[in-house]
C-alpha cells in the first residue's frame, strides 16, 4: 500500500530536515478512534486525570530544552518566543488539573422534592458528564500552546474525554515529541497511552471528524479550512459539537481624545502588537481607526518609525508566506491605498513588516472588502476616518471578532457618558474580548478569560482559552427521583467527593 511521508521542514530554508511520519490510513484513523473510545473507562476517575495533567506537565518542563529545540527548527519562533510558550502551556496542564480537583467544572445541581408546589416538584439532580473522543485539530502558529499538548488537548482530557490529535503539517517532529510525553504521563498514572493518540495528513482530518465515535471536535486554524471542518461536523448522520476559533480582524479604535494626548505611545504600542511573533497571532490587530488630522498623523509617524525599523523576520512556512506577499499586493493595488512602509517580500525566506492606509470615505464607498479580512502576517490597515460617524460605519461592516481594542484618553476612561460608552456598546457586540488602552496580542490564561467571538471568529459561543474551555466537551444529564444507591457519586446524598453543589429546598 502507498504511503505519503510526513516531514519537518526548516522555514528559514524551506529545506526538508526529516521524515518524522506518514500519513494515517483511513484503517490508522479508525483504530486510533476506536482506541481511545475504549479508554473512556480509565479516564473517567478525577484524581487519576488531575495526576496525569501534573506528570504531563512535568515531563514537558523536563524536556524543555528539547521541545523547545525541535519547536524551533520547525517553526523558526525563535527560544525566547518558545520558552514563554511551553510555560504557558504546562500552566493550562496543571490549571486543569486544579479545576478537576475543585469540581465546581460539573455543575452539581440539585432540586429537592417539593410536593407542596403546583404543579410539585420531583427530585432532580443535575451535573455535566464528558461527550466522549475529541477530535483536536492543531493550530500553525503555537506549536506547543494550540497544538498536541495545548489548551484544547488539556481541557478535553481534564473532562474525561480521550483526543485524537490531528497534527499540523508545519510542526509534525514537535507533535510527536509532545505526543510520546503526553502518553509517558498517562502510562505513569496507570492509564492507557492511547487517552492520546496523533494522526497526519489532510485526508486524516477528513476522515477524523466524519467518525462515529468521535464525539466533538476543536480547531485552530484558517476560515477555509475551518467552516469546511465545520460543515462536515454538521453533515454526519449524527452531527457533532465543533467548537472552531477561525479568522479575525481585531479592530482597534484610536478616539481623537487619546491621539491628542499620547499619539506617538500608541504608534509604538501598535508597531510592536502588529510584529509580534512576526504578525503570526490570530488576535493581531489587522484594522486600526485613526482619526484625520495632526494628532493623527504623528501616531502614524511614530508607526511608520517603527516598522520602518524592524527586521524581515520568516514565516510559519512557504506557503504562507507566498499569502501573505500576494495579500499585500492585492491589498495595496486597490484604489485610494497607500503603503508608508511597504510591507511583503523581504528576502528569499523572509517578508518585511509594513502597514496601507485609506481613508474611511474610500473604505465605505465599495471595492474594498478586502481590507476587512485578515491578512496573516506582519501587516495592518490604518483607516483614517474624519469623525465617530465614520469610525461607526465601518465598525458596522465588520464581521466577528476575537478581540476589539479601544485606545482611549483619560477623561475618557472615567465613564462619563460620551462617545467612549458608545464605542463600548459597539464592539461588544463584535467581539468576544474588549481591551482598553493595551493591545489584543496576548491572551491570558484565566478564569474570567474569553478567546472566541461571533462568526466568523468562532463557530461556538464558547471560548478555547481559560478555565470555562473544559464546558466545551461536557453535557447534562438531570436524574428524576432516582434512589441515592443508584445515583452517580457526584450527586448522591452524602456528597463522598466533596463537590460543590447547589441546592435548591430543605
Amino acid at each position: 500500500m502507498a504511503t505519503t511521508p510526513v516531514w519537518s521542514v526548516d522555514p528559514r530554508t524551506g529545506k526538508q530536515r526529516e521524515q518524522v511520519a506518514v500519513e494515517a490510513t483511513s484503517r490508522e484513523v479508525d483504530e486510533a478512534v476506536r482506541a481511545a473510545h475504549a479508554a473512556r473507562g480509565p479516564l473517567a476517575d478525577a484524581a487519576v486525570r488531575a495526576a496525569f495533567l501534573r506528570t504531563a506537565a512535568a515531563l514537558l518542563d523536563e524536556a524543555a530544552a528539547h521541545v523547545i529545540e525541535a519547536a524551533d527548527a520547525e517553526t523558526a519562533l525563535g527560544p525566547g518566543r518558545l520558552t514563554g510558550e511551553l510555560a504557558r502551556t504546562t500552566g493550562q496542564l496543571r490549571a486543569f488539573a486544579d479545576a478537576v480537583d475543585e469540581g465546581s467544572y460539573l455543575d452539581v445541581r440539585i432540586d429537592r422534592a417539593d410536593p407542596s408546589l403546583s404543579p410539585p416538584r420531583p427530585e432532580l439532580r443535575r451535573y455535566k458528564v464528558p461527550l466522549g473522543v475529541v477530535a483536536v485539530y492543531a493550530a500553525s502558529n503555537f506549536p506547543l500552546a494550540f497544538s498536541v499538548p495545548g489548551g484544547d488537548t488539556a481541557s478535553a482530557l481534564a473532562a474525561g474525554c480521550p483526543v485524537v490529535v490531528k497534527a499540523h503539517p508545519d510542526h509534525p517532529a514537535t507533535s510527536e515529541l509532545c505526543a510520546s510525553l503526553l502518553r509517558r504521563a498517562a502510562v505513569a498514572n496507570g492509564l492507557p497511552p492511547e487517552v492520546v493518540a496523533v494522526v497526519h495528513g489532510f485526508d486524516a482530518g477528513l476522515e477524523l471528524i466524519r467518525h462515529p465515535l468521535v464525539a466533538a471536535a476543536g480547531f485552530t486554524g484558517s476560515i477555509r479550512g475551518g467552516r469546511a471542518l465545520f460543515d462536515a461536523a454538521a453533515a454526519r448522520p449524527v452531527p457533532i459539537p465543533f467548537h472552531g476559533e477561525l479568522g479575525s480582524l481585531n479592530p482597534v479604535v484610536v478616539t481623537p481624545a487619546a491621539a491628542a494626548e499620547r499619539a506617538e505611545e500608541i504608534g509604538a504600542g501598535l508597531a510592536a502588537s502588529v510584529t509580534l511573533g512576526v504578525g503570526q497571532f490570530c488576535v493581531k490587530p489587522g484594522l486600526v481607526l485613526v482619526p484625520d488630522g495632526a494628532d493623527g498623523d504623528r501616531l502614524t509617524g511614530e508607526l511608520t518609525k517603527a516598522l520602518g525599523e524592524t527586521e524581515p523576520g520568516v514565516l510559519l512556512d512557504h506557503r504562507m508566506r507566498e499569502n501573505f506577499v500576494s495579500g499585500v499586493r492585492e491589498r495595496a493595488a486597490l484604489p485610494g491605498v497607500e503603503a508608508p512602509v511597504t510591507p511583503g517580500s523581504g528576502g528569499e525566506h523572509t517578508v518585511g513588516a509594513g502597514y496601507l492606509t485609506v481613508r474611511a470615505e474610500d473604505l465605505l464607498g465599495g471595492g474594498h472588502d478586502v481590507l476587512l479580512e485578515e491578512c496573516f502576517g506582519p501587516v495592518t490597515v490604518v483607516v483614517r476616518y474624519a469623525g465617530q460617524g465614520e469610525a461607526g460605519a465601518v465598525l458596522g461592516r465588520l464581521g466577528g471578532n476575537l478581540s476589539a481594542t479601544l485606545q482611549l484618553s483619560a477623561a475618557e476612561t472615567e465613564g462619563a457618558p460620551g462617545p467612549a460608552t458608545e464605542l463600548i456598546g459597539q464592539v461588544t457586540g463584535l467581539a468576544g474580548r474588549i481591551v482598553v488602552n493595551g493591545w489584543p496580542t496576548g491572551v491570558a490564561v484565566a478564569p474570567a478569560q474569553h478567546h472566541g467571538g461571533p462568526y466568523p471568529a468562532a463557530t461556538s459561543h464558547s471560548t478555547s482559552v481559560g478555565g470555562t474551555a473544559i464546558e466545551r466537551w461536557l453535557r447534562p444529564v438531570a436524574y428524576q427521583s432516582v434512589p441515592d444507591a443508584l445515583l452517580p457519586a457526584e450527586l448522591r446524598e452524602a456528597n463522598p467527593l466533596n463537590l460543590p453543589r447547589r441546592v435548591t429546598g430543605g
